[in-house]
């Protein structure tokens, strides 16, 4: 590990050679080492995971890498069309997607996020449907049992979220444990879910698991996300947008 730490990247043949190890030992390491959630797989070998930063109330993260999610904002915006009910989570990610559907005829949105409802509440095509439950101030935002009982009761075309982590082993990772269950039972209602995330989420992995990569259909970020990130969650048949 200490070498990989040194070297940030590496390939199995480079493993080969400095540990003098066959190829299947170089492959197995890398695997034990990724599901601990240490390095990322990409193709060939192996780079050094990233630590996940640390949650920053919703309100200061708003300036945070603004110009990244307004494109992205805008990007996820251009994939929910009119007539579609959709559903968008927490975060400032989420938010920018929300205050670019100003245009959309006879939208259903469902959200759990105060800052989505704000940012809708004045526009007449769209219908609003808010979940109760314990308030997250931080977040502001709706958690908990009453939350997902609500979300037993509704379906979505779309499923619009933003994340603390994404990597492409170790899938998504929040970085509130309380809040899992509910973003769990989000991911159920709808027929395809859109994750929505900066280059600085990207490759990480957070202290709570959400779900395996493999339950998102659409991933949207921006230019700055490494490439070899982006090659390896399109290799799981995921859509891949950079903006």
């Amino acid at each position: 590990m200490g070498y990989i730490a040194e070297q940030r990247r590496v390939t199995v043949a480079q493993l080969c050679a400095k540990f003098s190890i066959s190829e299947a030992t170089a492959r197995r390491d890398l695997d034990l080492l990724s599901k601990q959630g240490k390095i990322q797989r990409v193709h060939g070998g192996a780079i050094i995971a990233r630590s996940p930063l640390p949650e920053q109330p919703v309100l200061q993260r708003l300036v945070e890498q603004a110009d990244e999610k307004k494109r992205i904002g805008r990007a996820v915006a251009q994939l929910i069309h009119d007539n579609e009910t959709v559903y968008l989570g927490t975060g400032t990610t989420v938010v920018e997607v929300a205050r670019n559907l100003a245009e959309r005829k006879n939208l259903t949105v469902i959200t759990n996020s105060l800052l989505v409802i704000n940012t809708l509440v004045d526009l007449p095509d769209i219908t609003l449907i808010g979940l109760g439950g314990v308030f997250r101030r931080s977040e502001l935002s709706f958690i908990g049992h009453i939350a997902q009982q609500s979300l037993s009761e509704v379906r979505a075309d779309k499923v619009v979220i933003s994340v603390g982590a994404v990597d492409a082993e170790q899938g998504l990772t929040n970085h509130y444990l309380p809040e899992t269950m509910t973003d769990r039972a989000i991911l159920q209602i709808g027929r395809q879910v859109i994750v929505a995330v900066d280059h600085n989420k990207c490759g990480r992995v957070s202290a709570a698991f959400l779900a395996p990569l493999t339950a998102v259909h659409t991933l949207v970020t921006d230019s700055q996300t490494p490439a070899e990130f982006v090659d390896a969650v399109r290799a799981q048949g995921i859509a891949v947008y950079q903006v």
